[in-house]
């Protein structure tokens, strides 16, 4: 597993800062299945951390625990050092935002307006208010569709706004959905997958964008099938097998780590729907393995 690409400048110590996300002993069961156990996990302010794994090793499980699809059967999420409670609605508003493997946008709503959807957890209009289109409620509208716009732009999408988001091309709404996770507000974003399908043009603008939000401040998270993307992206990298951590470390570690390899190559025995066969070696794509 060889990265033959220059990675651009990861995090440097004075830009990392103190913990943000804190996993401790996150354990999940389904049944007598055990998909994640004792898992823990570290994310520091202006970081951006990978978790790989090969097929069934429990990462998008671990993803729905920190997010609150899940409740975890053991261990504890801590958001800036808060308790975070397993509820989706509470884990957006604590400052936490995802995206999905599966894309999840409003098929029939613009681009604009899926952002928006995104920006009313931040919004305060009560019911009577929304419904008289009183005071509070337009401003508080004016508001959300201008930081719908920028966040737009941020992502490359500002042409795209009256777009339905059905129309738009796969890699446009991947960073569509990328835009209405930033549109909460977080301080920490999950990323599931976000260049899955993508061309490796679209993988590229992909990596730019991650940089750029890292760069303004949020923490990442990436769950990534594509080694080369991701030893080149992250800070940090954690693998994860049969629902266990088996290493982290920087990603020059990782990708050194023969238990690392042997995981991947022994790892086409595991079935879980949400993750797709990865690739094996760093320095080769899907498309150019297929």
């Amino acid at each position: 597993m060889t990265v033959t690409d220059t990675p651009p400048p990861p995090a440097t110590p004075s830009t990392v800062g103190a913990p943000i996300l804190e996993a401790r002993g996150v354990t999940m069961r389904f049944g007598g299945l055990t998909a994640v156990k004792d898992v823990d996990m570290t994310v520091n302010e202006g970081e951006i951390v990978g978790l790989i794994g090969p097929n069934g090793a429990g990462k998008t499980t671990f993803f729905n625990c920190l997010t609150g699809l899940y409740k975890p059967t053991e261990g504890v999420v801590t958001l800036s050092g808060q308790v975070i409670p397993p509820k989706p609605r509470a884990v957006v508003v604590a400052g936490m935002a995802r995206t999905f493997q599966n894309i999840r946008l409003f098929a029939n709503m613009t681009a604009l307006e899926n952002v928006m959807v995104g920006r009313y957890c931040r919004t305060s209009s009560m019911a009577l208010t929304s419904i008289l289109r009183g005071p509070k409620f337009r401003r508080e509208e004016a508001a959300t569709r201008a930081r719908a716009q920028e966040l737009l732009e941020f992502v490359g999408l500002g042409d795209s706004a009256e777009n339905l988001a059905r129309n738009m091309p796969y890699g446009d709404q991947r960073r569509l959905e990328i835009a209405r996770a930033l549109a909460t507000d977080p301080k920490l974003i999950l990323l599931d997958e976000p260049t899955a399908g993508m061309n490796p043009q679209e993988t590229k603008q992909a990596s730019d964008l991650i940089f750029r939000i890292r760069d303004s401040g949020l923490a990442v998270v990436v769950i990534e099938h594509d080694m080369r993307f991701i030893f080149n992206l992250c800070d940090r990298v954690l693998c994860l097998v049969r629902g266990e951590v088996l290493v982290q470390g920087s990603p020059g570690e990782v990708q050194s780590d023969p238990r690392v390899i042997e995981a991947y190559i022994g790892g086409g025995d595991d079935d879980e729907d949400d993750d797709p066969t990865p690739s094996l070696d760093a320095g080769t794509t899907q498309e150019e393995q297929q």
